[in-house]
């Protein structure tokens, strides 16, 4: 819906980013230019707030830097040296380098994207009938949620759990791995009306973040290490007799193995591991099991390390063990995806692909893959890319492997960006997209679960053209080359793909076009009578479909694949920045000066050992790599942990680099992510 005055008009839309929150926007837009970006506040879950990075949103779309018509190549790959082309030139000379690569072998071209946009349209639309009617290879897309997906996968059927509002409602509400403050504020206010009718919070984090700050207690155990103390408050929830005991037997499948395991773990024993105390273990059980109803919210901190996986499922065992399900203010949260309406195979049409079956090629493991020669395991060497919606040169793991594959001459890159990233910097091609203001899109959302469209506000600026839009004239362009790409639906507009994307029968448009939202109607309380999405319909602690793909059955404590070591001695974990996201925030000049510089948290004994001065320069290195950056001893870093404050883009530090130089490209035990959290380094002062 759009509304006008004598000088404004607003358009409601929604927040695009990799976010739980998705809100809901009002644009208000004065003769044609954006001049504030707002919360709906006709929206219950966004209640007219916003984040402070997407408060800034019109500097993104105005900024200075912005990408506004097509950039060819002219400099040495990495340099950033462009010239302005057209958008014929540019797309005829992709399309015809493209077919002559598809001609010899399709699965020698990579589509490379994330969630830069969480949008249907303008992520997963056009590009992936592109793709698939090329028969490029599959991008498995692991980089952020991946292991957590997939363990609720194989324990409640799905990515499904509390609904976010009735947090409100609880006694007790554990924050496990997760910076609510920073990364899901909507959340936060919930926590904290909670706080105010009485309701106790605990942070579960290495880091000492700023929702710890705030909350009653803070559980500061050791990074990768949330398995081991998941297990050991089942142990206390056991031995003490905390139990629903009609819950788990009619609801449950796999208790008598998850019992035997979990009386294993005694507190004395996870305290070890976890760098905490025993009491602190059994305390905390105390409180979960006698407060009622209890909530957990869970985030994908815990799943970047070896064990994520089994991580994930550990805790999500917790509250069927005490029956907290039976109450709407009790359970968990990690994600809602698995509720969305949406119709992904119209929108992506895999049945372009026909016979054939590409590989897939892990977006985790980029660098490793971009240096892989042509084998019979491997298939042909990469030899084009296409990337958009994603920055990897900045935001993959080893990224000095990253930037050595996206170094080589031999790779014809193409990029789509608001900014010259990273890795636009090593473009044969840069095209100019559109931001969230200048485009249609529908959302849905992980941490709630209501249906969000997005209207356009703004023309395009410049000669930048929506993500669909390019996608459709990259095809009309191969279609000189293969008639297959003139077929009617590579010319589906934006407006009719967001119809597209939503099963019609649970999501009315027209709502969607009036108010800007649509709410699902969904039960309270999901699990009050069992009724797990499993194939047990049960909540599954002992996984057969885990069993036959050779993992453990049944939630375990792996250790972290990089122990503190003589050489390495410090665990190294990598959040975003309070005031970043990703890598997409870092150049709106508010934002970047609150964060002033890369960092480096310190525990006061780690920096005085090594004679480090809050703000001195430093040295962070291990095998992979060095990276340079500024200590900062403010409190927050455990001892033996050091936090490197992510994700500046890498032309930002002062040696080029950002904490990415560090991580490692080995994954986690199930879903195939990343382990950035599972990092060991050394810490040196710079001389001055």
């Amino acid at each position: 819906m759009t509304t006008a005055t004598a000088a404004a008009t607003t358009v409601l839309g929604a927040c695009p980013h990799d976010c739980p929150d998705t809100c809901s926007l009002v644009t208000t837009v004065v003769d044609g230019v954006a001049t504030k970006v707002s919360g709906n506040p006709a929206h219950a879950h966004t209640g007219g707030v916003l984040c402070a990075k997407v408060s800034k949103y019109t500097e993104r779309s105005y900024h200075a830097d912005r990408v506004l018509q097509p950039l060819k190549r002219v400099g040495p790959k990495g340099a950033g040296q462009f010239q302005p082309v057209s958008w014929d030139e540019a797309l005829s000379d992709i399309a015809a380098r493209l077919h002559a690569i598809a001609q010899r072998n399709p699965e020698a071209i990579l589509p490379y994207s994330y969630a830069g946009t969480m949008g249907y349209v303008q992520g997963e639309s056009m590009d992936r009938r592109f793709f698939h009617q090329l028969g490029a290879s599959l991008l498995d897309r692991t980089i952020c949620a991946s292991a957590g997906s997939e363990a609720l996968l194989h324990t409640y059927g799905g990515k499904l759990g509390m609904r976010v509002q009735f947090f409100a409602e609880s006694q007790l509400i554990l924050i496990w791995g997760s910076n609510s403050i920073g990364s899901n504020l909507h959340f936060w206010r919930y926590a904290q009306e909670a706080k105010r009718n009485g309701a106790k919070l605990i942070c579960i984090d290495p880091r000492k973040s700023e929702t710890a700050d705030k909350c009653h207690e803070h559980i500061q155990l050791l990074p990768g290490t949330d398995a081991a103390l998941a297990l050991a408050l089942m142990h206390e929830l056991i031995t003490n007799d905390w139990l629903d005991h009609d819950y788990i037997a009619q609801h449950t499948l796999g208790w008598d193995e998850l019992r035997a395991r979990a009386l294993q773990w005694s507190p004395e024993r996870a305290a070890a591991e976890c760098g905490i105390t025993a009491e602190q273990i059994r305390q905390l059980a105390r409180d979960y099991a006698t407060s009622n109803p209890a909530a957990i919210r869970l985030n994908y901190g815990v799943q970047r390390a070896r064990g994520g996986g089994n991580a994930v499922r550990a805790i999500a065992c917790l509250p069927a063990l005490t029956g907290a399900w039976r109450h709407r203010a009790g359970g968990l949260l990690l994600s809602t995806s698995s509720t969305a309406p949406a119709r992904r195979a119209d929108l992506q049409m895999p049945q372009l692909l026909g016979a054939r079956r590409p590989r897939t090629i892990n977006m985790s493991t980029i660098g490793n893959a971009l240096l892989q020669p042509a084998s019979a395991s491997f298939g042909p060497q990469v030899q084009a890319l296409v990337c958009y919606n994603s920055n990897p040169v900045a935001v993959a793991p080893e990224s000095a492997k990253v930037v050595q594959g996206f170094a080589r001459e031999d790779l014809f890159t193409v990029v789509l960006e608001h900014f010259v990233t990273d890795t636009a910097d090593y473009a044969d091609y840069v095209l100019p997209a559109t931001t969230q203001l200048e485009h249609w899109d529908i959302h849905t959302t992980y941490g709630h679960t209501d249906v969000l469209l997005n209207r356009p506000a703004i023309a395009p600026q410049g000669e930048a053209r929506s993500n669909a839009q390019i996608f459709r004239d990259l095809a009309a362009h191969m279609a000189r080359h293969d008639a297959a790409f003139a077929a009617p639906h590579f010319r589906t507009s934006d407006e009719d793909l967001c119809r597209a994307a939503m099963d019609a029968n649970r999501v009315n448009f027209d709502t969607l076009l009036a108010q800007g939202f649509a709410v699902q109607a969904l039960p309270d309380a999901p699990f009050a009578d069992g009724g797990f999405a499993t194939p047990s319909g049960k909540c599954e602690f002992y996984s057969a479909a885990l069993e036959k793909l050779g993992i453990n059955p049944l939630p375990d404590f792996l250790p972290n694949y990089e122990q503190p070591t003589a050489e390495h001695p410090l665990a190294m974990i990598s959040p975003p920045a309070r005031n970043f996201l990703n890598s997409t925030f870092v150049n709106v000049r508010q934002l970047r000066s609150a964060e002033v510089r890369p960092l480096l948290e310190i525990h006061p004994d780690d920096a005085a050992g090594r004679q480090i001065a809050d703000g001195d320069a430093v040295r962070v290195f291990n095998q992979r790599g060095e990276h340079v950056c500024h200590a900062s001893i403010n409190g927050r870093a455990k001892r033996g942990v050091v936090v490197g404050l992510g994700i500046w883009w890498r032309k930002d530090g002062p040696n080029g680099t950002n904490v990415n130089e560090l991580t490692h490209q080995q994954l986690t035990d199930m879903g195939r992510a990343p382990s950035f959290y599972d990092c060991a380094v050394q810490v040196e002062r710079l001389p001055a």
